[in-house]
């Protein structure tokens, strides 16, 4: 369908059938956004005007570090709400905003990009990508993004779909789309921001889990041609490898690992070094996870699990170093790549920092990919250190549960995810939202790759727990969060605050001492850079997991971040949230505002039907199919956290048509794909049964009387206690 934008100050624009851009009254003129986008460039990004947010670590460094210090550790308790803007989901929000002289471009749910005025939060216009909805079943980590890049005049993003799409920066016009992944045969996904230097934009893709195989692609930034790829896995042998990397790094693996994708997706790090003029990605794991299944007879398995240099306008490997050899527990090193100067040893090395999901925090010579160091930054069980000879993790006996299922610390959530972290070149630190977890890991009998469907080799479902209220509370006893300041210089921590829980938002760092990262509990706090002492907090009603920038306008100093509880963790882990859940937003806080939120609205509960009766053999089938093809979407033990439909709670239509909308894709068009592809009817009877055996429960819990309840939530408290000191101390 095609429809009529009107477009800032009276200028209307056509626009094609997936453009769904529009315009709102305001001071800003398409032209000036234009003019002022289109200095925008490869020097502008490398100099970090501390006044914009150019680049999406602020510079080609990615410290995400302003110089700005209006806001300071001396009058940060006058911090307010300046504004908020609600986007029209309740999913979680990822993106770093991109702020060019006083416009906001950023990302939402969907891929749907939105302008606005970064002074008021007043819409300039919106472009909807029109992402297919069912396409959600691909995305391992919910239908997020990370953000645009600004270049030259154009925003451009990819989408949830795989396509990369630049827009007018002044109007929302779409300028070109170009599709980055084949998707017509494989389940790509594009979350990540996408970087812009030298007139080439660079974007990686996700899928391992469902078994892709890893590349990046650089496209000219005014046409959209692809200039050059790189594969992170060597494909089928008999189709004849791309270059002698792909052909060398296919002697590290074994089997017939092409069969199911090999994995090595480049979903978030990408960073362009304009001192050394090299290109760093950060490798993903393996498709499966589990080692043995993918490359049997052994083998490092390159590039997974690895920085990897290219050259920049050609895309030729020019060295690498992998971090964790024979991945087998989703340990990417997709995480934040920094760059920095550094004194080692009584020299100035050019390196790169990395705290990547195996614990270890790595400082590599960027010249070369040599390891200089290699520290924990968190608790791991995986390995003991690294042998410096080698560059080798020195591994432990039970990291790869060879013989039976092991408690692995950290879980495949990582000791640090894609949050990005932030330094101070005023302390010295670097500020990691690190992560506390173990999981349960062990091998699949008779492993069988669906295509579409979570590919890992080993089980998705763990121990089950009394009741969920149980198992929340045991969740938040063995799965923790921090701020963790960490010294370089020392390769320890200098300070640390402790989360409740995990899956806390990204970094910024400021010359005002001030460090700012919001949680999962729904809170914007900053902190001290310098001690790590809480100086202010705001109640975001929401979990935040976004990452803030700040910016200048006529002198006056801004703080934005994006609060959205979501993210694979946020769907998984399915806390249950007071209140109903509020739309995911866009705040800004400045000194002397006062704005508020408006409350949450209440939560609405639909009572679900008594379930059938079950034997204990269906009962645990229901779980475990539950748990494999349900419970990434709607939350371990059926507990969603509201974004998506609770199933315990669902009106009684839903129930009425189980079938045809678990097996027939009903919803499909909302989100809700069929699985009939690998479940039947004796399958989605056996689901709805767990399902509505979870809402019994649920509904017992209710209607127990407060005083027995908090006799019970007492007792709870003590079992978990215990059970996670035993769980913590294995």
């Amino acid at each position: 369908m095609r429809k009529l934008v009107s477009v800032l100050l009276g200028v209307s624009l056509a626009a094609s059938s997936l453009v769904s851009a529009k315009a709102a009254d305001t001071a800003l003129d398409p032209n000036a956004i234009r003019a002022a986008t289109a200095a925008v460039n490869t020097a502008a990004i490398a100099s970090e005007d501390p006044d914009n947010w150019l680049g999406h670590g602020n510079d080609y460094r990615e410290q995400r570090y302003s110089q700005l210090d209006q806001i300071n550790e001396s009058n940060i308790s006058g911090l307010g709400l300046a504004w908020s803007f609600d986007t029209a989901f309740k999913r979680g929000l990822e993106a770093t905003p991109i702020v060019v002289d006083g416009v906001m471009f950023v990302t939402a749910n969907w891929s749907i990009v939105h302008a606005l005025d970064a002074r008021t939060g007043e819409e300039l216009w919106t472009y909807d990508p029109e992402v297919p909805r069912e396409w959600a079943k691909m995305a391992c980590c919910d239908v997020v993004n990370r953000g645009v890049a600004v270049y030259e005049g154009k925003v451009i993003f990819g989408t949830l779909d795989a396509r990369l799409i630049a827009l007018d920066a002044g109007t929302g016009e779409k300028l070109w789309e170009v599709q980055a992944a084949d998707t017509k045969q494989y389940p790509y996904t594009s979350t990540g921001a996408p970087r812009v230097f030298k007139d080439k934009v660079i974007i990686g893709n996700g899928g391992a889990e469902y078994g892709v195989r890893g590349f990046v692609t650089a496209f000219d930034v005014n046409t959209g041609e692809k200039l050059w790829r790189f594969y992170t896995v060597p494909g089928n042998p008999a189709d004849g490898f791309e270059n002698e990397v792909m052909a060398r790094a296919a002697e590290t693996w074994t089997g017939e690992w092409w069969k199911t994708g090999g994995g090595g997706t480049v979903w978030d790090s990408i960073v362009y070094d304009p001192e050394l003029d090299q290109l760093y990605i950060g490798v993903g794991n393996g498709s499966p996870w589990n080692h043995r299944v993918r490359s049997p007879d052994g083998g490092d398995n390159l590039y997974l699990s690895s920085i990897v240099a290219l050259n920049p306008d050609t895309g030729e490997y020019l060295w690498h170093y992998q971090e964790t050899p024979a991945e087998s527990w989703d340990y990417t090193a997709t995480q934040h790549i920094m760059l920095a100067d550094m004194e080692w040893q009584g020299e100035t090395r050019k390196v790169i920092w990395h705290a990547p999901k195996n614990g270890f925090f790595f400082i590599i010579d960027r010249t070369n990919g040599k390891l200089l160091s290699a520290e924990p930054y968190a608790r791991v069980n995986w390995a003991t250190h690294y042998d410096m000879e080698t560059g080798r993790p020195v591994e432990t006996e039970r990291a790869r549960y060879a013989d039976k299922a092991e408690f692995i610390r950290p879980s495949s959530m990582g000791a640090h995810n894609w949050h990005p972290m932030a330094h101070s070149p005023k302390t010295g630190l670097v500020y990691i939202p690190a992560i506390d977890a173990m999981v349960k890991y062990g091998d699949v009998e008779n492993y069988l790759h669906q295509w579409g469907h979570w590919n890992l080799g080993v089980p998705l479902e763990q121990d089950a727990a009394p009741n969920h209220i149980l198992a929340q509370l045991m969740l938040g006893k063995v799965t923790t969060g921090s701020l963790l300041a960490w010294d370089p210089k020392t390769q320890s921590a200098a300070w640390s605050v402790p989360y409740q829980r995990p899956w806390n938002g990204g970094v910024l760092a400021t010359a005002g001492n001030l460090v700012f990262q919001g949680t999962a509990m729904g809170e914007f706090r900053a902190y001290r850079a310098d001690n790590g002492d809480q100086l202010w907090s705001f109640d975001a009603r929401t979990g935040i997991i976004g990452s803030p920038v700040t910016y200048a306008i006529d002198g006056e100093q801004y703080i934005t971040v994006l609060a959205g509880w979501g993210g694979a963790f946020g769907l998984v882990a399915g806390y249950e949230q007071e209140g109903g859940i509020p739309p995911s937003r866009i705040l800004t806080f400045k000194l002397g505002a006062q704005g508020a939120l408006p409350a949450n609205p209440e939560k609405v509960l639909f009572e679900a039907p008594a379930p059938e009766p079950l034997t204990e053999e269906e009962l645990k089938t229901g779980r475990t199919l539950y748990h494999e093809y349900c419970s990434g979407c709607h939350g371990v033990d059926a507990v969603s956290n509201g974004a998506i439909p609770d199933l315990r709670h669902l009106p009684p239509v839903f129930y009425a048509n189980f079938d045809a909308i678990v097996l027939d894709g009903m919803m499909r068009k909302a989100g809700m794909v069929g699985f009939s592809d690998v479940l039947d009817k004796e399958d989605s009877r056996l689901i709805k049964g767990y399902v509505l055996t979870q809402a019994e429960e649920d509904r017992e819990i209710r209607e127990t009387p407060s005083w027995w309840m908090s006799i019970k939530m007492a007792f709870y408290r003590v079992v978990a206690s215990i059970l996670g000191w035993l769980v913590n101390n294995l």
